[in-house]
Formats: structure tokens, sequence, C-alpha cells
């Protein structure tokens, strides 16, 4: 089933905490989308503080009925508080909630690591993984529908 994804509209919703990494992963996840066929007039970018108020951006992009899949795109590096659980597991939380609640789907491409070399090791593949599993999911609902 062939897809024309280049009438797609996508919301690329953006935490800017620990931006230094997540940029690299952003801008490798709108190369791909690019690289793939979506356009760039198409493809809206959304930032918020951190990974907990992702959710409710994302849900006002739900509400606005103007897109066709999200992104969420953070990093969470682990610190030496209970704060790194907090945050990823809550973020991830309430990127699902949204998706279920608003049916569109949300690739959840917020990095959860350890450290920063394990940072940069992710975002180098990351983005890919995420535009593919974005791409799949989107042609799977739309056989079902």
């Amino acid at each position: 089933m062939s897809m024309d994804f280049g009438s797609l509209k996508v919301g690329l919703c953006i935490s800017r905490f620990n931006y230094e990494h997540v940029s690299v992963l952003e801008s490798s996840i709108v190369d791909e989308l690019i690289k793939l066929g979506f356009q760039e007039a198409n493809l809206d970018k959304f930032y918020v503080p951190g990974a907990l108020e992702l959710p409710l951006l994302l849900a006002r992009c739900c509400k606005s009925k103007k897109y066709h899949a999200l992104i969420a795109i953070g990093a969470v590096i682990r610190g030496e508080t209970y704060h790194f659980e907090v945050v990823s597991d809550q973020s991830a939380m309430g990127i699902m909630n949204v998706q279920l609640q608003y049916d569109v789907p949300i690739m959840n491409a917020i990095l959860t690591t350890n450290n920063d070399d394990e940072t940069i090791q992710r975002t180098s593949t990351k983005g890919i993984e995420v535009v593919n599993g974005l791409i799949e999911t989107l042609a799977t609902l739309n056989s079902i529908t």
C-alpha cells in the first residue's frame, strides 16, 4: 500500500531541555521525513520547556485537527535524583493517553538515557527509527479505515 507522504501534516512537539542533544534528534527526524517525501511546509514545530509539558502540547495539536501524526521529541538524562523516573514515566504515560484519547498517532522520540554518551549514541539512529515507525503506523492505520 502506497501513501502520499507529501500531503500529510505532521506536528513536531519538542522539549528544549537538554536541547544540545534534542536539536540533533530534531534535525535527523526532519531530514528523514523530507528524504522520504514529506514536505517541509507540512512540518510544524512547537517548543516547550521540558518533557512533562509535551503531553499538553500534543493534546492541543490533536484538538486543532490539523495533523495526521505527531512526534514528541526530547531527552531525559538520568541524574542523581528520582526526578529522572518521574519525568520518563509520566511523559510516556501522558503521550500514550493523548494518542488514545484523540486517535492520532504519536511517535515517542523522547530519549531516556543514563548519560551524555548514551544520548549521543541514541541520537545517531533514533531519528530513522522514529520516522520508519511513523510510516509503518500510518500505513497500518490506513489499511484499517
